[in-house]
């Protein structure tokens, strides 16, 4: 199949169906992953919930902690590749909820905020692990499959080759590409979450489009 046809499949099935591909996308399986809230979730007013976490109401802060797990774990599983340092960033991120809940200044969504949380942990987690094994430098990836001793698309099944794909994409690209096609948040959003303007955050997802088609290029018979 010619490289531009595998980058076009790719991102029609990123646009179209994210829920599906973005699962197919996982770098790092677990058995224990929850299951996603469900859609009443949405309909909860967290904002009184936060009222109720700064007032010191544990169930409050227990029926937030339930709706957010899901969504924290696949975001930083997806963003770290760390696996084994998930569970305790969602509890440094929903922990900084419980202690500062007032550190909220309702220029954004609740939801806005608590990612934004969690996108720092997460970033310094993987800072103090300066040796990042799981993240793939993509120079070396394409040098690798450049080889014609090595030929991936003729080995590894579509699922394989999908994740290939996202792990040649740096964190803050992983984190534009989860956020925007699984949580289906606007640029606007996602600019308060990594605490960058809107603009770097079009720049993040234009450089991932084209790192997944030069990936693409590679898989070319």
């Amino acid at each position: 199949m010619p490289a531009f046809e595998l980058y076009d499949l790719l991102w029609n099935l990123l646009c179209k169906q994210p829920d599906i591909i973005l699962a197919m996308l996982s770098l790092v399986h677990t058995q224990n992953r929850p299951k996603m809230p469900a859609k009443q979730d949405i309909a909860v007013d967290q904002y009184a919930l936060l009222q109720r976490i700064i007032d010191g109401d544990t169930s409050a802060f227990e029926e937030l902690y339930k709706m957010y797990y899901p969504k924290l774990f696949r975001f930083i599983l997806r963003m770290t590749n760390q696996a084994e340092s998930v569970e305790e960033l969602i509890q440094e991120t929903l922990l900084v909820v419980w202690q500062k809940p007032d550190s909220f200044n309702y220029t954004s969504k609740i939801s806005t905020w608590v990612f934004g949380i969690a996108y720092n942990k997460a970033l310094k987690s993987m800072s103090k692990n300066a040796r990042r094994s799981n993240d793939v430098n993509v120079d070396d990836l394409l040098e690798t499959m450049g080889d014609q001793a090595f030929n991936p698309a003729k080995n590894l099944e579509n699922e394989d080759w999908l994740k290939c794909s996202l792990a040649i994409l740096q964190p803050d690209q992983r984190a534009v590409i989860e956020l925007t096609f699984y949580h289906g948040l606007p640029y606007q959003d996602i600019a308060k979450i990594l605490n960058c303007p809107e603009n770097t955050v079009k720049t993040c997802m234009f450089h991932a489009r084209k790192k997944l088609q030069v990936f693409a290029e590679t898989q070319e018979n």
